[in-house]
């Protein structure tokens, strides 16, 4: 089969996008979707996203996604983003959206170029001596280091990720560093990806809100710096979590192509 894809990416956070409205692919054919991510042998990604028929009358569409080793995952931040403005491109939706992801329903507006994504509400965030611990549509670890820049993500990331008390289910682990009263640098390990990604869009969420909880900031718009871009998180503090939260950022098509499978 000649299967028609399309290559995006948010902040250097790269997907394979496959519209699958006609059920062209199996979402049980995870040896393809590992194939496809793969930076060698097929296409290469962080993850790869079936954009499907939505499952309600309030959705646009359905967003369904895998990790580069072929699993489905829980909730991407930027691949949401970068399927909002698929959707866009494909005329499934004009510049607002409604979907339905794995972590429940989101909400989406294209403005000034940007995608504004709806993440899910967080209810808690645990407290830790030496990082935090909180659930933005994907579980994340998160702690402050110096010189981010020299820091050994890979093996810290890897060796956090498969340790008490996460072990086999693991969690992406967010590495910060505070430029001033608002801007924050942060260098993710991807759970799924198993390596550094140039950015995660529920990482910096995940970053955003640890350090509004810890007093690093007093500002409800944190800008976050990637090694593949600009972001800007917003939300709002309430009594039992944080609600309204918005991922903000650049998504753009990289190119289409075919390949056969």
């Amino acid at each position: 089969m000649t299967l028609t894809f399309y290559k995006y990416q948010g902040t250097g956070n790269d997907f394979v996008i496959i519209d699958n409205r006609k059920s062209i692919l199996s979402k049980n054919n995870t040896k393809l979707f590992a194939r496809l991510c793969d930076r060698k042998f097929g296409i290469g990604a962080d993850g790869l996203m079936l954009l499907e028929l939505p499952q309600n009358k309030e959705d646009d569409f359905t967003m369904v996604y895998f990790n580069a080793d072929g699993n489905e995952s829980s909730m991407c931040g930027n691949g949401g983003r970068c399927l909002v403005a698929f959707a866009a491109f494909l005329g499934v939706i004009k510049d607002q959206a409604v979907f339905t992801a794995i972590d429940g329903k989101h909400k989406a507006e294209i403005k000034d170029g940007l995608v504004h994504l709806q993440m899910q509400n967080v209810s808690e965030i645990e407290e830790h001596d030496s990082h935090l611990f909180l659930d933005t549509g994907s579980p994340h670890h998160v702690t402050l280091v110096n010189e981010l820049q020299n820091y050994d993500v890979v093996s810290e990331g890897q060796r956090i990720r498969n340790g008490a008390p996460y072990f086999e289910s693991g969690s992406n682990v967010n590495f910060v560093e505070k430029k001033n009263g608002k801007l924050f640098s942060v260098r993710t390990y991807e759970r799924g990806v198993e390596n550094e990604t140039l950015s995660c869009g529920t990482g910096v969420t995940a970053v955003a809100l640890s350090m509004y909880q810890t007093n690093q900031t007093d500002s409800k718009e944190i800008d976050i710096e990637t090694p593949g871009g600009a972001l800007k998180v917003t939300f709002q503090k309430k009594e039992k979590g944080y609600q309204n939260i918005f991922l903000i950022g650049p998504a753009e098509q990289v190119f289409k192509g075919e390949i056969e499978c």
